[in-house]
């Protein structure tokens, strides 16, 4: 089975952003509500998940796992983009209209997801 080409597009948009947790940690410690416990962990944690989600996705037998798992994901950090617009500190100098504009894409990328379950 050939999987479509924007799948792998998915695919390698989650995988470079799981590298970048580990390039560059600090920019998404920022991000972290602060009521999470462990940081450090979690951001690991997150860019793993998105590499092995990314390379899943292009497996024609875990596509389909994948593609829930990064709807799962999506849902997870989902509190990140609420944090970062009511907390000045994380919103890192982005004006709170974009802040607003990342949550209904949030829901787009959830949708792009679910097309390949």
């Amino acid at each position: 089975m050939t999987l479509p080409w924007h799948l792998y597009a998915m695919a390698f948009i989650y995988f470079i952003a799981g590298l970048n947790h580990f390039r560059n940690p600090r920019l998404y410690l920022k991000i972290i509500p602060s009521y999470f416990p462990n940081p450090k962990l979690l951001n690991s944690i997150s860019g793993l998940a998105e590499i092995i989600l990314g390379i899943a996705l292009c497996i024609p037998l875990l596509s389909n796992y994948a593609a829930w798992g990064v709807i799962a994901l999506l849902i997870a950090i989902f509190p990140t983009h609420l944090y970062m617009y009511f907390n000045e500190k994380a919103r890192m100098g982005m004006p709170k209209w974009a802040l607003l504009l990342r949550m209904p894409l949030q829901l787009g990328l959830i949708y792009w997801a679910y097309l390949y379950t």
